[in-house]
Parts: structure tokens; C-alpha cells; sequence
């Protein structure tokens, strides 16, 4: 059986295609203004990359992220709060809680054995903790997303940086910087605000090793480490690209959804 997953969030498209249980390609591409083309282009480049001729090759596909009721070719649509679950729990059976942090969101999901959600915790009203505050911070320190979490992880001093607004915050580096504070400590500080903040949404779920990332941001080992100082523990790395996990999760429950054939 082959079976698709599509994850149109706010930044990104991504699309995954499986065969009986086992990963065939994925893709990953920039967010268009319209979802459907998103979906379109994202799931395109997936099937092209997995051999097969076209959609109709799949059995079942499921949508999910923000622009999952825009992706015309999906068989159902389901959050993305449940397929990350899933896609997490399947890449790593031991996790039990997710730690998705988007583009313009950020959840923490508490999860069963099973992968099943048992409670989460969203921040969707403010960017600060989200994929666009750390490209905000980036353009402030002219380093790039890359060099944001580069700079981190060679900080002496870690800076406090108290604002939980993006705004306030960009203000606050603005005048670190003009005070001379070094870059690799402002990157730290940054990235320990953020992991204050996750900690705090963690704790309303309870923290249940093990701890997983999943999302863009979960590429930012400078973030992974502050969380890591600030939890007292490891955080999983997952076996696949943590962006993907949403798609997964959404391929795989289209495996458990698609009609047996007769």
C-alpha cells in the first residue's frame, strides 16, 4: 500500500510518501501564498522522487497543518497536533512529549505509548518562541538562522534578554548590541528566553521523558541545548528531518485510514 502525508503550515510545505510502513522520499519546500498550490507542488516533488508516476499512484492521503482544509487531493484532513504525535512517537517509541515549534506557533503535546495526544498547550497569540522570532533575531544580528544557533553554542556569558514579545525583544538585542555585548552571548540569551518560555508550556503538560523537537526549529541546536540546560535532560533527536514529522505522522494514519482492498 502506498500512502501519502501533506503538512501545509505557515513557512513550509511538506510531503511524505510511504509504502507499506517504510519512507519512500519526501519534500520539503518554501510556503506559497496560495495552500493549495503549496500542497500541490510540495506532494508533486514527493511522487517524483519516490518513482511513481503520478498522485493516483497513492492509496490514501491525509492533510494536516494550517493549511490542511486547502489540499484538494487529500482523502481527509487531521490537526497537526495528532500527526506530529504520531510521527514522533513512530520515529521514537520511547517519546512522550512533543515539542513542536513552527513558523508562526509553538505546541507541547503529551502523548501515550501509542502516540496518542493526552493533553497539549499551544502559543499561537505571540511569534516570540516561533521560527519567525529566530529569523527576526537573525536579521538583527546579520547571521542568518544557521549562524543564529552557531553563535550560540559558543557563548561565554549568555546575555538576559527579559522580553517575551518579539518586538520588545528585537529592541532589547538592539541595545545589547549597542552596548557592546558580544554576538554569541546575545545569541545564547536569546535562545535561553525561548527555552524559558517552552520549559514553562512544558510544565503545564507535565514533562514525561522522553523529550522530542520536532518542526524547523528543532534544526537549532543552539536551542536544543538551552532546552536541554533547562529541562536537566536530553532531548531525542529523531531519525528523520524534524521538519518532516507532521507529514509522517499524517502518511502514516493514512496507512490506518486507507480501505483494505477487497
Amino acid at each position: 500500500m502506498i500512502v501519502g502525508g501533506c503538512d501545509v503550515g505557515s513557512a513550509t510545505g511538506k510531503a511524505v510518501v510511504m509504502k507499506d510502513g517504510a519512507i519512500l522520499s519526501y519534500s520539503i519546500i518554501p510556503s506559497t501564498t496560495k495552500p493549495e498550490v503549496t500542497a500541490r507542488t510540495a506532494m508533486d516533488q514527493a511522487i517524483e522522487k519516490a518513482g511513481l508516476s503520478s498522485i493516483d499512484d497513492l492509496d490514501y492521503i491525509v492533510g494536516t497543518g494550517y493549511g490542511r482544509l486547502k489540499v484538494p487531493f487529500a482523502n481527509e484532513n487531521i490537526s497537526e497536533i495528532t500527526c506530529h504525535a504520531r510521527g514522533a512517537q513512530w520515529l521514537c517509541p520511547s517519546v512522550r512529549t512533543v515539542v513542536d515549534i513552527g513558523g508562526q506557533d509553538c505546541k507541547v503535546t503529551s502523548i501515550s505509548d501509542k502516540g496518542k495526544v493526552l493533553e497539549f498547550v499551544m502559543n499561537d497569540r505571540c511569534a516570540a518562541g516561533t521560527g519567525r522570532f529566530f529569523e527576526a533575531m537573525a536579521r538583527v544580528l546579520d547571521c542568518g538562522l544557521e549562524g543564529l544557533s552557531s553563535l550560540s553554542l559558543n557563548a561565554n556569558h549568555p546575555a538576559s534578554i527579559s522580553s517575551q514579545c518579539s518586538v520588545f525583544a528585537e529592541s532589547e538585542v538592539v541595545t545589547l548590541i549597542n552596548e557592546g555585548v558580544e554576538l554569541p552571548d546575545i545569541a545564547a540569551g536569546l535562545h535561553n528566553s525561548v527555552a524559558s518560555r517552552l520549559s514553562s508550556m512544558i510544565g503545564r503538560v507535565g514533562l514525561v521523558p522522553d523529550v522530542a523537537l520536532t518542526g524547523g526549529c528543532a534544526k537549532n541546536e543552539g536551542l536544543v541545548k538551552a532546552l536541554e540546560d533547562k529541562l536537566k535532560l536530553k532531548v531525542v533527536r529523531l531519525a528523520e528531518d524534524p521538519q518532516i514529522v507532521g507529514a509522517i505522522g499524517a502518511a502514516l494514519l493514512a496507512r490506518e485510514k486507507a480501505p483494505v482492498p477487497s
